[in-house]
């Protein structure tokens, strides 16, 4: 048990600002098992981004109060995958071969094509946030985080780490740990379609699987694997599809 709050321990401090302390024994591995536990923290995040939501709500308008809630998830995770999408477009906008993109993600400037996407990304969420009815919105956030995390972790186990050398020193990124693991991701982040009818959770999860497998493919054949910036990237994007499948779904009834 000891030893399973650590590896918990390393996933909060590595996929949110969370101050955590020292961990004691840390091993490469406890990263990798951290995997498991990204969906749990996806509720932590929506949990976090939901609240935000139901106390501005309370005396601000709703668009404002979503604007607030996007802004303390950026916060409370450091614009992790945000930053991870950026790079993505940037990388996969300027580069041709896989070197020049790893060498344009490794890059901590923003370019062009980043500051387009995010521009983009965090637009459409806003957007599609405002128009879901406002009595949904705090289960809608919560759902979205903790669905969306399961995609990378699915994509860490079904492709490989794109390092073409050993210099070729990208994010640290968590690894493919045990079919537990993985199990353990799909249900802790799946459990949250609960919250939504059966014709909603299937048309999520039918969107989701080909996005991300369309996702996979693509990354696969222009770099040959994943990084933590396409982690980052296949999670907003999942999530601002989340978003945009429910809205759609609520108005088609």
């Amino acid at each position: 048990m000891i030893n399973e709050f650590k590896i918990f321990l390393t996933a909060l401090s590595f996929y949110t600002r969370i101050p955590v302390g020292h961990i004691n024994g840390w091993t490469e591995q406890m990263l990798n098992k951290s995997t498991r536990y990204f969906p749990v923290v996806g509720w932590m995040v929506g949990g976090l981004a939901a609240l935000v939501f139901l106390l501005f709500n309370l005396v601000l308008p709703a668009s404002l109060a979503i604007g607030l809630s996007m802004a303390a998830t950026v916060f409370f995770t450091g614009a992790f995958h945000e930053d991870g999408f950026a790079d993505f477009c940037d990388g996969f906008g300027g580069g041709y071969t896989p070197e020049r993109i790893l060498e344009i993600m490794k890059d901590s400037r923003i370019g062009t094509y980043g500051s387009v996407g995010l521009l983009f990304m965090l637009g459409t969420k806003f957007l599609a946030l405002l128009h879901i009815e406002n009595s949904s919105i705090p289960l809608v956030l919560l759902a979205g985080h903790a669905i969306s995390r399961i995609f990378p972790v699915l994509l860490i186990y079904s492709s490989a780490y794109a390092r073409l050398d050993a210099s070729s020193k990208t994010k640290p990124v968590g690894k493919a740990d045990s079919v537990g693991s993985l199990l353990f991701a799909i249900l802790t982040g799946a459990a949250a379609l609960l919250f939504f009818s059966l014709v909603e959770s299937l048309v999520v999860v039918a969107l989701l699987l080909i996005v991300s497998s369309v996702f996979r493919r693509y990354i696969n054949r222009k770099l040959g694997g994943y990084t933590g910036d396409i982690l980052g990237a296949l999670q907003q994007l999942c999530e601002v599809i989340f978003y945009l499948c429910i809205l759609a779904c609520q108005n088609a009834i």
